[in-house]
């Protein structure tokens, strides 16, 4: 854990987009609750079955808010094939700021927000945004970047990730 979070530090010192921190070797992603904007909750059991990509992020971040439209069309682009996407916002962001960029912004998937931290905390204790996982269908988290991802090689994952049974 040492290894990555030194990792993450000199991703976020060089200023690197799309550091792959952990790749290869499925662990399960965590057990969690995540709180809708809407109110209602959705947990990690909820997303078996389907290919979900679970976004860390702030509206205070320059490279979450950067990337956030490709996050939008990657949605939109494979959501009737079986994807999901969460965007859980960071508990120091305002919920009216998330609330208010969710709906500005139309956006097209579920918004959470960590209000305690704890999320944040059971998947891996997330400090930086972005940081975004890439979970299988049966549930194990595949791949994690810290930065905006490569949004080429993402949807080749998440096609491959799709076509499994």
């Amino acid at each position: 854990m040492k290894r990555i979070l030194y990792a993450a530090v000199a991703v976020a010192a060089l200023g690197l987009t799309g550091a792959v921190l952990w790749s290869g070797g499925a662990s399960a992603a965590p057990a969690s609750t995540f709180v809708l904007l809407d109110g209602s909750q959705k947990t990690t059991q909820d997303l078996r079955g389907r290919v979900a990509l679970v976004n860390f992020w702030a509206t205070s971040c320059v490279t979450c808010v950067a990337e956030m439209p490709q996050i939008m069309s990657t949605y939109d682009k494979y959501k009737a094939r079986g994807f999901e996407t969460v965007a859980v916002a960071m508990s120091y962001d305002p919920p009216s700021y998330v609330v208010n960029y969710a709906e500005t912004r139309k956006l097209p998937f579920q918004v959470a927000i960590d209000n305690t931290g704890a999320i944040a905390k059971a998947w891996g204790d997330v400090q930086l945004t972005p940081t975004t996982y890439l979970v299988n269908k049966r549930g194990d988290i595949v791949k994690t970047y810290v930065g905006q991802p490569d949004f080429a090689e993402l949807h080749r994952l998440i096609e491959k990730l799709l076509a499994e049974a």
